[in-house]
């Protein structure tokens, strides 16, 4: 099991820590379930980048970047060397703590 913190560069919303996060899923999977939106426009199948999310904490417990994940998160917004695909984020078996801060949503129509 694994905690999860998500951090907003949103202004106006609050970190989230969310507990008992279980191995298999990926972390807009974790995400969507609590509630939290991240943008997912290609409907999480590693097609686009709108589910773009920096990993800051544990990236050891998550799936490895593919060069496919890594040539859509070169046309992300604002991409960094911590930057990831949320849909492309799985996590492994293990424990420990991860966090992850999430782009300000509001940069794409529609929001």
């Amino acid at each position: 099991m694994y905690s999860l913190k998500i951090n907003f560069e949103q202004k106006g919303l609050e970190s989230v820590v969310l507990n008992e996060v279980k191995a298999g899923e990926s972390l807009l999977e974790v995400l969507l379930d609590a509630g939290i939106e991240l943008h997912h426009n290609c409907g999480a199948v590693c097609a686009c980048s709108t589910c773009h999310l920096y990993v800051k904490q544990g990236m050891e417990f998550l799936e490895a970047l593919s060069d496919k994940e890594e040539d859509f998160i070169d046309r992300a917004v604002s991409p960094r060397i911590e930057s990831r695909l949320g849909c492309q984020c799985v996590i492994q078996e293990g424990t420990g703590s991860i966090e992850v801060t999430l782009p300000d949503q509001t940069q794409f129509l529609g929001e």
